[in-house]
């Protein structure tokens, strides 16, 4: 989950595509370019390493570098294990914009 947080606040699609499991991944990954990823709070997981499947509950901050907007992205993603590497499925997302500081 760090790692696909990493990829997001860089703008690293290729690492995004290459951790997203291949039947849920999407055909085209556009990333917006004004997103700005200021911290990201991991608040629950499940799942190890003798699991095959897994989630990670998390909050993370957002700006848009162009209109100044805050927000926090909540997620309670799904995870599976394959070939030894975990890979994203989906998650469940609420998102809600917080004022300008």
């Amino acid at each position: 989950m760090r790692s696909r947080y990493t990829a997001f606040a860089l703008g690293d699609a290729a690492h995004l595509r290459a951790t997203w499991h291949p039947s849920t991944a999407p055909e085209r990954l556009d990333l917006d370019a004004a997103s700005r990823w200021e911290g990201l709070e991991i608040i629950a997981t499940t799942g190890g390493p003798d699991d095959r499947r897994g989630t990670v509950e998390f909050r993370a901050r957002w700006r848009d570098a162009d209109t100044g907007r805050r927000g926090v992205l909540h997620e309670v993603s799904r995870f599976r294990l394959a070939a030894g590497r975990w890979y994203y499925l989906d998650g469940e997302v609420s998102e809600r914009e917080t004022p300008e500081e």
